[in-house]
């Protein structure tokens, strides 16, 4: 007997007739002799209607009585559900977020989890009955309702199969699973059978839309799989569950966000601190930086670039403003019209070539690159908004993408290990998940990981045009060289400037293929460090706690170590230091994080 959670969104509950499929399908798994634990959505457009009929009172509504009133959807669903379930002959019970036992802060409309008990729904199953459980909603320790934000229904799912120790948590929504670009977009896109969970946590943060990046962090977090299945057919559906040991592919899909700003503070002192403090005012705002790029400094001064979603753009030039006034030097610079197009794959930490062969489609279809950022499975570039759909379907064709995958294999075992491996019964798996849950949301960095066998090349005063980069890591990629840090910051006078690492003992392979690349440019500048340090912070959530990266380089100015240059990606922040500070870097970073080394 396996024991499922079914999540059912708004699109898959919308009428009487979606409630009854859905009931159907709850009461097969049932009859197939599965414990079955159902978390639904508001209907439709019902949160959209409430919503509005909010702002015809107010303009100015309350955010505990939004919760108040948004909450309501759910509970018109659950409801609707159990009658829905017992007209088909089984016993449910539907249970609001705060009747499951779900503990919450008091951050109304996005709060964050603190504990589940699990007590009502295990009695409840074990009297045979189907759990329906309201998504999106918990209560504080004051018994406020609260919501938990956006893809909260999937959070929702998540963390009950994760305190539960579902063996699977299924995902019905309205298209047939992920997919390896938007197929509204590129009609070629293929159905992904089965993605890990870094990638799906890269593409459902860069704009993938299927499920949202918390909901993958707690599935990441756990160890529960989850498979995202259309809620017309029985189709199998994507699979999400830990990276196989072999058959990666080098490229899974092609993510982007259309609508993006970008923010860059020049002219800044190239000393400790100054990340620090940009990046507090941001995390004050709660804003969610995205893409943070800082170039090599030149003359005492450096420059960071940042995306932001356009609709923050005003709030943020306001906190870069207050940067700038706090460090007593610098300027804002801002552009729009931007989109942001990545590659994710797992593959990519064991293949070269990789970003030459993004790079060379790009230039193919005329497309320039202003702002490159890597990390091991990912690769992305800012583009002018205009050519967004050329460069994702160019992108997507030069990988191949529009090719069937590989069927997936069923799902095997049942997770019931913890993460570390120990074998749990259900009751200590409950008791440690739990006790996990506040630092799951709190306290999301799980590695620091110092690298001193790099070094960096910089190439200066570049033409900014379609097929620099693709020419320069071309050349690369031909003599075998693993290219890790890519950093290209945006061109303000028409000369681009690109800096990456190799590993040391390819450096003199790499200048001197650089160097015979780049003659064609006769403006090109050409330097590299031998000595250096990469400095890595890996966890869950990097994204959505923006007070991740204002904590890590905080303790890098604590300690007067200086940052030569920053990558980020969902879930890795990199940095370049000097090789001597290395050490004290690392143990700076893991003190401010708790973590051992």
């Amino acid at each position: 007997m396996l024991l499922v959670v079914q999540k059912f969104g708004g699109t898959s509950v919308a009428d009487a007739d979606k409630i009854k499929a859905a009931a159907a399908r709850a009461v097969k798994a049932k009859r197939l002799g599965h414990q079955v634990v159902m978390v639904v959505s508001a209907r439709g457009k019902k949160t959209d209607e409430l919503v509005g009929l909010a702002a015809e009172i107010t303009e100015t509504p309350p955010a505990r009585e939004m919760d108040m009133l948004l909450s309501t959807g759910e509970q018109e669903s659950v409801a609707l559900m159990a009658m829905a379930v017992q007209t088909l002959g089984e016993e449910a019970i539907s249970l609001t977020g705060g009747q499951i036992g779900i503990v919450t802060d008091s951050t109304h409309t996005k709060a964050r989890i603190r504990s589940i008990s699990t007590d009502r729904m295990r009695q409840a199953l074990k009297q045979g009955k189907i759990v329906i459980a309201a998504g999106f909603q918990g209560t504080d320790e004051d018994f406020n309702i609260t919501t938990l934000g956006r893809g909260g229904s999937d959070t929702t799912a998540v963390a009950l199969a994760a305190v539960l120790q579902a063996d699977v948590c299924e995902i019905y929504t309205d298209v047939e699973g992920v997919f390896s670009t938007d197929p509204r977009m590129v009609e070629t896109a293929q159905k992904i059978n089965r993605i890990s969970y870094d990638e799906m946590l890269e593409l459902a943060s860069l704009g993938a839309g299927v499920m949202h990046s918390r909901s993958i962090e707690f599935a990441d977090k756990f160890r529960v799989p989850i498979r995202v299945r259309p809620a017309y057919s029985d189709a199998e559906g994507t699979l999400i569950a830990p990276e196989p040991a072999d058959h990666l592919p080098v490229v899974t899909g092609v993510a982007f966000v259309r609508d993006e700003a970008r923010v860059s503070l020049s002219k800044l002192p190239d000393r400790p601190g100054v990340m620090q403090v940009v990046l507090q005012k941001m995390s004050e705002r709660k804003i969610p930086v995205d893409m943070i790029i800082q170039d090599v400094g030149d003359g005492g001064l450096a420059e960071v670039s940042f995306t932001v979603p356009q609709n923050d753009l005003a709030e943020t030039l306001t906190a870069a403003e207050a940067a700038i006034e706090e460090l007593g030097a610098g300027e804002v610079l801002h552009g729009t019209n931007l989109s942001k197009v990545s590659v994710v794959g797992a593959g990519m930490r064991r293949h070269t070539g990789v970003a030459a062969q993004m790079f060379q489609a790009l230039c193919d279809a005329e497309v320039n690159i202003g702002m490159i950022t890597t990390s091991e499975i990912k690769i992305s570039v800012l583009v002018s908004r205009d050519q967004c759909e050329k460069a994702v379907h160019a992108v997507h064709a030069g990988f191949g993408l529009h090719k069937e995958h590989a069927l997936t294999p069923p799902l095997g075992q049942s997770h019931a290990a913890s993460p570390t491996g120990a074998t749990f019964t259900n009751e200590e798996w409950e008791t440690d998940v739990i006790a996990k849950l506040s630092s799951m949301e709190d306290i999301v960095v799980s590695d620091v990981c110092l690298d001193r066998e790099q070094s960096l090349v910089t190439i200066s005063n570049i033409p900014d045009t379609p097929g620099i980069a693709a020419a320069l890591f071309s050349a690369n990629a031909k003599a075998d060289v693993m290219v890790d840090m890519i950093v290209q910051n945006i061109s303000h006078s028409g000369l681009a400037h690109l800096s990456f690492t190799v590993p040391k003992a390819q450096l003199q392979t790499s200048l001197e293929i650089t160097r015979a690349a780049a003659e064609q440019w006769p403006t090109t500048e050409l330097n590299s460090q031998d000595h250096i340090a990469k400095l890595t912070v890996s966890g869950i959530g990097l994204r959505s706690h923006t007070g991740v990266g204002e904590r890590m380089f905080h303790a890098l100015a604590e300690a007067n170590i200086n940052v030569q240059l920053i990558n980020t990606s969902e879930v890795r922040i990199s940095t370049v230091i000097d090789l001597e500070s290395g050490e004290a870097a690392h143990r700076a970073v893991l003190d401010a994080f708790g973590l051992e080394g």
